[in-house]
């Protein structure tokens, strides 16, 4: 999953593979439109087209205009601060829990983070302006996106922190362990170069990292391709931080949709 020059290039049309689709079910993939009222979903329905995204494409740069926001299915979105136009370091990602680009209902046209494809798959995308329309008319919407914002800068929070505070090996397992629960498997593909930048450390210390969770049995690691053998080992060696943003914790995205 290398981050070369030219996926890294902002694309004028992301999502292009898959651009005029109907969005035929939304609710059968995004958990956010899914929770919605059956009969705002049907609403929302002739305003979306289903895209396709492939590995280290660039959806969002920041600083540039945000022009769709995207309600992952099966894909997987990294959200990537960005220091000095080439430093990096993620703090967070959205799958089918949630939505990208919904800040623009809060007044921000201008991305704030590099949203990078982690993981190919579909999409359901709408144009901002038909979005901002709509959730100033949906309150369902509004009350969704409300807590899910919140929820995403609270984790976005504790991730820094983590960055901070917290031994490599650590912050791998727990960045491990969050991609497992977005994609649902414990086995995904995720090259040193792409954990170096979300981990914002050189490929050689996710190497390291690496090799001392392999050597404990909890992964196996072969090119890019990553199988979780013991999760609860895992658990054990990652950070609290993990138990406070899963998908079950103090600040996870299960308190989204109570």
């Amino acid at each position: 999953m290398p981050l070369t020059n030219a996926s890294m290039t902002l694309s004028r049309d992301a999502g292009r593979s898959g651009l005029g689709t109907p969005a035929g079910a939304l609710d059968a993939g995004n958990r956010l439109l899914a929770s919605l009222p059956e009969h705002d979903l049907r609403h929302l329905t002739a305003l979306f087209d289903t895209v396709t995204v492939e590995v280290g494409e660039v959806l969002y740069e920041p600083g540039q205009p945000i022009g769709h926001i995207y309600f992952p299915g099966d894909c997987l979105i990294s959200l990537l601060a960005v220091a000095e136009g080439r430093m990096t370091l993620e703090v967070g990602s959205v799958g089918r829990e949630g939505v990208l680009g919904a800040s623009v209902a809060l007044g921000h046209d201008l991305a704030q983070v590099r949203a990078v494809v982690q993981r190919s798959g579909t999409a359901s995308r709408i144009a901002r302006a038909d979005f901002c329309a709509e959730f100033a008319q949906l309150e369902s919407l509004q009350r969704l996106l409300y807590r899910y914002t919140d929820t995403l800068l609270a984790q976005a929070i504790q991730i820094a922190v983590c960055s901070r505070f917290h031994v490599l090996e650590a912050r791998l397992a727990r960045s491990l362990l969050i991609t497992r629960d977005r994609l649902q498997s414990e086995k995904f593909h995720l090259t040193h170069e792409f954990l170096a930048h979300t981990l914002g450390v050189r490929r050689v210390g996710v190497t390291k990292a690496a090799s001392a969770l392999q050597q404990q049995k909890l992964i196996t690691y072969s090119r890019g391709n990553i199988e979780i053998l013991d999760s609860a080992g895992l658990e054990a060696v990652s950070c609290r931080c993990y138990e406070l943003v899963k998908d079950s914790g103090a600040i996870g995205m299960a308190n989204v949709f109570v």
